[in-house]
């Protein structure tokens, strides 16, 4: 830092002492008559001049010493998780907030950083995994493809349209998972049939239901609800889906709606396999197969997730409980408007 420069940083201090002089000289000048008053205003001016400069003067070679090791800091491609300590000790109480807010600022940007490094990890390790996922039907209908001799069109067309529907639900899984932090600008909020939607879910995995002899039960859906058809629609099918996998053929899935003072719910009841306690308290976390997606089928650990995900954007969402052997039941809760204002 140069003279020059302290000194228009003391503007306002050599503005103040300027003024200060001025005005006890004019009080001197008309207190003291003749050339005694010249002499003192100008012995007074000469010293407290004096004064003034050795506080500048003393004043700059005392802070030079901190912007000098301030510059060569600058002047160095320091790392940032141990930039702000190696910088040099404050000496007045503004430099020391300055360092305070500073070394906070580090601290936000670096667990902003953190972040943004986990998000990016996330979303590599699932398109690692998506594209082994997808890659099994293809391969798949390439034996089925290989292996076609003596083997009816009929047959032929329906194990491929497995295939591809496996293919499609993936495909539909990647893209709900990258417009999911662009949810706001991709909803439409109406009144929605529950019974219509469990159809349209269901009618999508019925050669699933068939195959397996599951019997679908929806009697007891009956009411209405407000949300997203499309954003909706994905959340039931994901928890279907899931039903379908962990229930053994000849099994059933229900499907009933109920309603409280604070709540309406959706609940859709399976008697598959259940779930292990000591998963339940992780189902709905990202990438999380537990023990049944590692001894049952492959799974990518995205599908609970991106459904509690969606539900509570919609200001709605999701509980799960089961017993081993015993079944599983998920919940969709739709909290009512007025419940929902209080809460805020």
């Amino acid at each position: 830092m140069s003279f020059l420069s302290y000194l228009k940083d003391k503007r306002y201090f050599i503005g103040m002492y300027a003024v200060t002089m001025l005005f006890i000289s004019m009080i001197m000048l008309v207190s003291v008559k003749g050339q005694a008053a010249l002499n003192n205003i100008a012995y007074t001016n000469a010293g407290c001049f004096l004064f003034a400069a050795l506080y500048i003067i003393f004043g700059y070679f005392y802070r030079k010493s901190f912007y000098k090791e301030l510059n060569e800091f600058l002047g160095k491609n320091q790392h940032q998780d141990w930039a702000i300590a190696a910088m040099p000790e404050p000496q007045t109480n503004e430099q020391e907030l300055y360092l305070q807010l500073l070394t906070q600022l580090s601290k936000d940007q670096a667990n902003e950083t953190h972040l943004l490094q986990a998000e990016i990890r996330n979303h590599q390790e699932f398109i690692l995994s998506w594209i082994h996922e997808v890659k099994l039907p293809i391969a798949a209908s390439r034996l089925i493809m290989e292996n076609r001799a003596g083997k009816t069109a009929e047959y032929l067309v329906d194990k491929l349209e497995d295939e591809l529907s496996k293919i499609d639900s993936y495909v539909e899984q990647a893209l709900y998972y990258s417009r999911i932090d662009s949810f706001s600008r991709d909803y439409f909020i109406s009144e929605l049939s529950l019974i219509t939607l469990v159809k349209d879910s269901v009618k999508k995995v019925a050669k699933l239901f068939i195959a397996k002899r599951i019997r679908p039960d929806m009697e007891n859906l009956t009411h209405h609800v407000n949300s997203d058809s499309k954003w909706l629609g994905y959340i039931v099918n994901q928890i279907v889906a899931n039903a379908l996998t962990y229930t053994d053929n000849g099994g059933s899935i229900t499907f009933r709606s109920e309603e409280t003072d604070s709540e309406k719910r959706l609940i859709i009841k399976d008697t598959g396999i259940g779930i292990d306690p000591a998963d339940l308290g992780r189902v709905f976390d990202k990438g999380f197969t537990g023990k049944n997606g590692r001894t049952h089928s492959r799974s990518t650990g995205m599908g609970l997730y991106l459904a509690k995900q969606m539900a509570l954007k919609l200001g709605h969402d999701l509980s799960i409980t089961g017993t081993v052997g015993q079944g599983t039941a998920v919940t969709i809760h739709f909290m009512k408007m007025q419940h929902y204002n209080d809460l805020r």
